[in-house]
């Protein structure tokens, strides 16, 4: 197997470089395209991703995970949240310029013109980029399918307007959420909020979703306490299109966690991936 890691994409000296890693089976005989994006203060070196690409590259596709430009990591910390900053600036539309970014660089580059058939591009969205892939897919021909994995319904609702602390976050401009697993405090700048008001009916998932016209499955677990169920269930009313599959006692991670020590993957993400894998083959 093909595992090139942490390769640089630098292609436009203004914004922040993307780390990105391919994963494929050498052929010379191109395979369909899978591009994935983590979530919420997410990585795409968390927990079982490294295990969940090599599954994908063994069931013959080409196998795209990247670190959003301002997810907390550095080009020289992949690893860790060591650039509160960007984190702090980041929102929807830098996601989504980040992930076209990234399909640019697939369909455009010489480099996978052999390996990655780029008319066979599906995208899959975990969380809170399952906003992200929905809104992509549905503005760009490029993209054949997409696939949410405990994916969200709605942006607007987890900024809680008209609650005393949104009053705050808007009066002092930051608002800090603890990341649970680093024990960090994790910054956010108002202008999270003042773009997506800027760009709130682009960022509709329920807009984008309604629209689609490209095949659609969503994932999602019936024990997840982070990304309600029916939340997945709001995705599927939404599109005709869509193939709603419930993974029972599946949690918000498919029983993944970090740091991933097994060489197997957990019981219902490899569920998850057999699931995407017969959607995608179709």
């Amino acid at each position: 197997m093909n595992i090139e890691t942490n390769q640089i994409l630098h292609n436009d000296k203004n914004k922040k470089p993307i780390l990105y890693d391919c994963y494929y089976k050498k052929s010379k005989s191109p395979k369909p395209v899978i591009i994935f994006c983590h979530g919420y203060k997410g990585l795409k070196d968390w927990g079982a991703w490294d295990l969940m690409a090599k599954t994908f590259a063994n069931e013959g596709f080409f196998f795209l995970k990247f670190n959003f430009s301002h997810n907390g990591t550095t080009v020289e910390q992949p690893l860790d949240f060591s650039d509160l900053d960007a984190f702090a600036n980041n929102n929807f539309t830098t996601e989504l310029d980040d992930l076209d970014r990234v399909i640019n660089k697939v369909t455009s580059s010489t480099l996978y013109a052999q390996e990655a058939d780029v008319t066979k591009i599906s995208l899959i969205g975990h969380s809170r980029a399952g906003g992200i892939v929905l809104i992509k897919a549905e503005e760009d021909a490029r993209i054949r399918k997409v696939i949410t994995w405990a994916g969200v319904s709605n942006f607007k609702s987890h900024f809680k307007e008209g609650t005393e602390a949104f009053k705050q976050w808007e009066d002092s401009g930051v608002i800090y959420v603890e990341n649970s697993r680093t024990q960090q405090q994790m910054p956010h700048y108002f202008q999270f909020y003042k773009n997506f008001k800027e760009n709130e009916d682009r960022l509709t998932i329920k807009r984008a979703v309604s629209s689609l016209t490209i095949p659609y499955l969503i994932l999602h677990g019936d024990d997840d306490h982070t990304v309600n169920l029916k939340e997945g269930k709001l995705l599927q009313s939404w599109n005709k299109h869509s193939t709603l599959k419930v993974i029972e006692n599946g949690d918000h991670v498919f029983g993944a966690s970090h740091p991933w020590k097994s060489s197997k993957l957990p019981t219902k993400l490899d569920e998850v991936i057999g699931i995407t894998t017969s959607f995608l083959k179709k």
